[in-house]
């Protein structure tokens, strides 16, 4: 018998296709009962080359399976009394399809009032985009993602493939669980309209979000070709491949220093910063070069280990494969996906309560659960989820938000820290950023010293901060006390840092019993590698994605080949995907009445997202790679648009675009030509919108500023003006994680200064005397904000969210 999962009891019927099938995916790894309908014969994805298609089974393992025939009244009449008994209904129809075959969210909502329906489109179910087709090079390309990816002056390079996907399905999945927890407050249903196109706009890497260390660096103006971005987390080829390193804080710098023999030409202490480093990269990376040319992966790995300089190996996807810290930690297990498939597959992403939330049973036969699906009552469904959910979550008459009156003790640094807690304080949570001055976070670096950045505030509007030294005794103390009133804690510390503090889940829980802790790092708690320092960077190179995401037209011994240098991936998304995973442990929560400890490894991200390589190399065969798509040039200065035209209907219909009607029978290289040919006399919003209008997925590069511009982003608001008293100007920011029917729009309370709100939490939440709080402040325990010495014109605010009362 399996352990218990947070959603355990939750009913969702799987109506979606393609890339959104992995959103029901993670929810059934966490619990939930996913039921995938299907046509008569099974969905056609099933099957490729006459096998079974591996994305297909990674995307629908944890699932039942059943088949509805939706053409025949009678089908249509046994989806209904599914409707009835689920909670949620995922699917990707498009809005003239939802309409034709009366499954729109109203018709759906008509069925069952208390109904999530979440609709998951490549372009959401409004604007002049809503008829296009997407796949995953399209959203990279048009979801800013591309720009950033390759060479200057080079050809732009497409991402490692489910990087993209799952970025559209954690979002979809985090949209539809606040969704949830609106309905346990109202008893009524909610409409979610996810975009896959906003989603990777706002959710993989935005640029209108919080960055990554290496922004330090970079230009203030983006640029137009590709960023040279070689400098920023560099690579160095070694006696047995190629290795990278990360220096970022001062004292990394200073070991990189002495081991290189003091240098003198780099003595001088402007090389402390990141910025003077990068700028001294063609004198510098030269020295570090013939330092490790006669050198193993392992030996620098271990001499920067030694030496507290981030350093990571290279691995290849067979190395991976075989990595001991994956196999010991359950990243990677031995097991059957599909009917006779038994192979090598990543498991999932999290750990709750020790335990993985990961692949337990393979993916469904066609039909294969039709006799044997539970029946369930709405009444046992309201039993186990509405009634329990409203003591948690009480009636919200001031539309506060969703997740009004929980309390999140944010221990949070850097993007995955911001953006975790961004998720719960922009759906009405009490955030409270807990932070010491002497250890800042290093989001708050700034060019000009106020405390504020654009990134920053990206990161963390909508929240409190709480200046409190936690390595003091007084300081945990009160910290014990939020903990008391709290709902989650959450950190992304380096293993053993919340033990260090006395802070460990079960010293907590001796607080709280209902308390959930959400702790992250790079390669998690367990494993040979969960004392490795942890940055993005080294997690890409670690676990396949930079030897995927490489100029494959320079040889694999060139350093300058890869290609992931612009990217902070996978923070963002790992922030999602444990948020995700709290507030299904908090709605798991009210059926247990216990708390939990929600595990997550910035490395299992990556790993789940490159599923469908990883399986395929297991079974001795690469992912295959039919059809005709890719990058073309088109008119202009650096252009570019993404064809995928892999279905063999798609070069039918290239023919007709192009008047050629002989291309069908051509070779691959001669139609890959011709798409080159065609493009290149046209801009690419034209050739985009020619082949979208004859069904063929394409889409222009759009750089980070164009997004603003763009018309289907315009049409549907996507981005919404943030103004904060300590930046210069207003800067745009992502509206919304979704549309929904009746959910507000986050507010956009300033993120604050630290310590801002000090003596307010200490008022209200601690009960402290004035006496004390004074004597704490003297003592540097507490730490109200220091007075900004950089005067800077302040811009019009809006009224803050007022904070949530203790509960």
């Amino acid at each position: 018998m399996r352990a218990e999962l947070p959603l355990d009891g939750l009913r969702i019927l799987d109506l979606s296709h393609g890339v959104a099938q992995s959103c029901g995916r993670y929810l059934a790894d966490l619990g939930a009962e996913v039921v995938r309908v299907e046509p008569p014969g099974g969905d056609p994805a099933r099957r490729s080359r006459g096998a079974v298609s591996v994305p297909w089974a990674l995307r629908n393992a944890n699932k039942l399976g059943i088949t509805v025939d939706l053409d025949a009244v009678e089908g249509q009449e046994r989806l209904r009394d599914l409707v009835r008994s689920a909670d949620v209904v995922l699917e990707s129809f498009s809005p003239a399809e939802a309409v034709e075959r009366g499954l729109a969210p109203d018709d759906l909502l008509a069925v069952n009032p208390t109904l999530v329906v979440t609709s998951i489109t490549p372009f959401g179910r409004t604007g002049p985009y809503r008829d296009w087709s997407a796949t995953e090079p399209v959203l990279t390309a048009m979801g800013g993602v591309l720009c950033r990816s390759g060479l200057p002056g080079r050809q732009p390079v497409l991402p490692p493939a489910g990087i993209v996907e799952q970025t559209v399905a954690v979002h979809a999945a985090w949209a539809t669980l606040v969704a949830y927890v609106k309905r346990l407050r109202t008893g009524v249903g909610e409409t979610v309209d996810v975009a896959a196109f906003e989603a990777v706009v706002h959710g993989f890497d935005p640029g209108f979000g919080a960055q990554g260390s290496a922004a330090a660096g970079r230009a203030e103006s983006f640029p137009r070709d590709r960023p040279e971005a070689a400098s920023f987390y560099p690579f160095f080829p070694c006696a047995d491949g190629h290795v990278r390193i990360c220096l970022l804080a001062k004292r990394q710098w200073r070991a990189m220093f002495e081991w290189l023999g003091e240098p003198t030409e780099f003595a001088d202490p402007r090389y402390d910063t990141v910025a003077a480093r990068f700028q001294a990269a063609d004198r510098l990376h030269p020295l570090i070069a013939a330092l490790f040319a006669d050198k193993t992966r392992d030996e620098l790995v271990a001499e920067g280990s030694a030496r507290a300089i981030p350093v990571s190996g290279v691995l290849t996807v067979d190395e991976v494969l075989e990595t001991p810290h994956f196999l010991e930690t359950g990243s990677l297990i031995d097991a059957e996906l599909a009917d006779g498939l038994h192979t090598r597959v990543p498991s999932g992403y999290v750990s709750v309560g020790g335990m993985r939330a990961g692949l337990r049973n393979r993916a469904p036969n066609v039909g294969e659960h039709n006799d044997t699906l539970p029946d369930r009552s709405r009444a046992a469904g309201e039993d186990q989820h509405r009634s329990a959910g409203a003591t948690m979550f009480p009636p919200d008459p001031e539309r506060t938000g969703p997740l009004a009156g929980m309390r999140v003790l944010d221990l949070g640094v850097i993007v995955v820290g911001a953006e975790f807690g961004r998720l719960f304080a922009d759906q009405g949570a009490d955030v409270i950023k807990v932070e010491n001055t002497t250890f800042p976070d290093g989001l708050r670096q700034t060019r000009s010293g106020s405390g504020i950045n654009p990134s920053f505030a990206w990161g963390h509007r909508n929240k409190r901060s709480l200046g409190l030294d936690l390595r003091r005794p007084e300081g945990a103390r009160l910290f014990r006390q939020l903990v008391a009133h709290a709902d989650v804690v959450a950190a992304n510390f380096k293993p053993g840092t919340l033990e260090a503090l006395g802070l460990s889940f079960d010293d907590l829980t001796e607080i709280n019993p209902r308390i959930i802790v959400s702790d992250s790092s790079a390669f998690g708690a367990r494993g040979r590698w969960s004392t490795r320092m942890g940055y993005g960077p080294l997690v890409r190179s670690s676990c396949g994605v930079s030897v995927l995401w490489r100029d494959s037209q320079l040889t694999e011994e060139d350093p300058s080949a890869y290609c992931d240098g612009s990217t902070v991936y996978p923070d963002h998304i790992a922030g999602h995907v444990s948020a995700i995973a709290v507030l299904a442990a908090v709605i798991g929560r009210e059926r247990t009445g216990r708390g939990t400890l929600v595990e997550t490894a910035q490395a299992d991200i990556a790993i789940v997202h490159l599923g469908p390589t990883l399986t395929a190399a297991a079974q001795g065969a690469e992912a295959p790679q039919e059809g005709v798509y890719g990058v073309f040039p088109c008119a202009g200065d650096d252009e570019w648009c993404v064809v995928d035209a892999r279905d063999p209907a798609h070069v039918d219909r290239l023919a007709q675009v192009f008047g050629e009607p002989d291309l069908p029978r051509a070779s691959s290289g001669a139609v890959v030509d011709a798409v080159r040919s065609w493009t290149a006399r046209r801009t690419s919003a034209d050739a985009a919108a020619m082949l979208q209008q004859a069904g063929i997925p394409a889409g222009p590069m759009l750089r980070l500023p164009e997004q603003l511009m763009d018309p289907h982003l315009m049409a549907r608001n996507s981005f919404q003006t943030m103004a904060h008293p300590h930046l210069k100007q207003p800067v745009p920011t992502n509206a919304r994680i979704a549309h929904f029917s009746t959910i507000p729009d986050p507010q956009l309370n300033p993120a604050p200064l630290a310590g801002e709100h000090t003596r307010e939490i200490c008022a209200t939440l601690l009960d402290l005397t004035s006496e004390e709080l004074e004597r704490l402040v003297a003592d540097n325990v507490l730490q109200p904000p220091v007075i900004d010495p950089v005067t800077i014109e302040s811009v019009p605010m809006p009224p803050r969210r007022p904070a949530q009362t203790p509960r």
